[in-house]
């Protein structure tokens, strides 16, 4: 007797529920596989799109979304970001230089994976950035997004952003920059204004990217701080 109430009391197996969605938009086979298996290793659900993603992101809440870089991707990027339920999502570009990208800094690109596209390199991307995917924001403070950014310091020149954070950002650049260095920033950001912080640069990596921190008697960046508090909340 005691057998068969034990078996009556037995917890039925259930499937894991995916923690949130992501649209992976016009990939090749291989390239979506890959991309499934990576952000499936953290509860992150994908769903295949086509011809007709464009008008699913506008109706379809998803966490985040993965589309190529090319023609088309404007639509995409445009139904996403004018979509109520989607507008705040992580938005992850598939190939494309850095000036490619810029084209679409208007929709405020989070990250990107390169083509063709290696597991190792996808695996380190997405485990870099899916706690914002998954909304754990307390636990993630830098926001990865890529758009242009000014520099302004011994000389002006443009560069990418990687990270931004209320104290500073990550800048991807081969110029020359050293630690200490005096500088002044520009950049925008979706629903944010462009602004210009004072900055001094804090590390760098040859041939590669450099972090600068914001300085903290420049009142200008209690703007960005306010936009990220905002987009961590929404």
């Amino acid at each position: 007797m005691d057998t068969g109430f034990g078996t009556a009391l037995a917890p039925i197996p259930q499937t894991k529920k995916a923690a949130a969605r992501i649209a992976l938009v016009d990939l090749k086979d291989g390239t979506r596989t890959i991309l499934s298996e990576c952000f499936k290793q953290f509860g992150i659900e994908s769903v295949v799109m086509s011809a007709n993603a464009a008008e699913r992101l506008k109706k379809e809440k998803f966490e985040a979304c993965v589309v190529k870089l090319g023609p088309g991707a404007q639509a995409v990027m445009e139904a996403v970001r004018t979509s109520s339920s989607n507008s705040r999502l992580v938005l992850y570009g598939l190939g494309g230089s850095a000036q490619e990208a810029m084209r679409y800094s208007k929709y405020g690109i989070n990250a990107i994976f390169q083509e063709p596209v290696e597991r190792s390199a996808a695996l380190k991307l997405v485990r870099a950035t899916n706690m914002l995917v998954l909304h754990e924001f307390r636990r993630y403070v830098r926001i990865p997004v890529v758009t242009e950014v000014q520099v302004q310091g011994a000389k002006k020149f443009t560069a990418t952003t990687l990270e931004v954070s209320s104290g500073g950002m990550s800048i991807k650049s081969a110029e020359e920059v050293g630690p200490g260095q005096a500088v002044e920033v520009s950049f925008a950001l979706l629903t944010l204004p462009r602004i210009w912080v004072r900055a001094n640069v804090t590390w760098r990596k040859p041939k590669h990217s450099f972090g600068v921190r914001f300085d903290n008697t420049d009142d200008r960046r209690r703007k960005l701080k306010e936009w990220i508090d905002a987009y961590l909340e929404n």
